[in-house]
């Protein structure tokens, strides 16, 4: 049950976001193992003229930037799971986008389980259910 808010600091390209959602999808599931039916995805397009890397615009320095901010249940990965998928999606996306400045982040919060959940009902809710007594 992740939830994946993208950053880019480019104009709006409806065929851009499915690529990196593509992306986002295929390595949300593979490595971390989310379900992709439970997996929500929002992309922001920021003009490179308003986002800053070392207080210069994107927009001078011929390159691209995003930022990654996804929550996932804590506990539910392993260190190299998160490594991993860190890698794979910063590679993944600057295959779609080009240069891109080092300064693009991807950020995976582990959020406890009873500080969220979908359908009315935390994840620590749902823990406790699935346990035979």
């Amino acid at each position: 049950m992740p939830y994946l808010n993208v950053r880019l600091s480019m104009a709006e390209s409806a065929d851009i976001a499915e690529k990196i959602v593509s992306v986002l999808m295929t390595h949300t599931s593979d490595i971390l193992g989310k379900k992709p039916e439970v997996t929500s995805i929002a992309i922001d397009f920021v003009a490179p003229e308003l986002w800053f890397v070392g207080g210069t615009s994107v927009k001078s320095q011929s390159a691209v930037t995003f930022y990654l901010d996804i929550k996932v249940t804590e506990g539910t990965n392993t260190k190299a799971e998160k490594s991993h998928y860190v890698n794979n999606v910063f590679s993944d996306i600057q295959n779609i986008l080009g240069p891109i400045t080092p300064a693009s982040y991807i950020v995976i919060h582990d959020v406890r389980g009873d500080a969220w959940g979908f359908q009315g009902k935390t994840q620590e809710y749902r823990f406790i259910q699935a346990q035979s007594l």
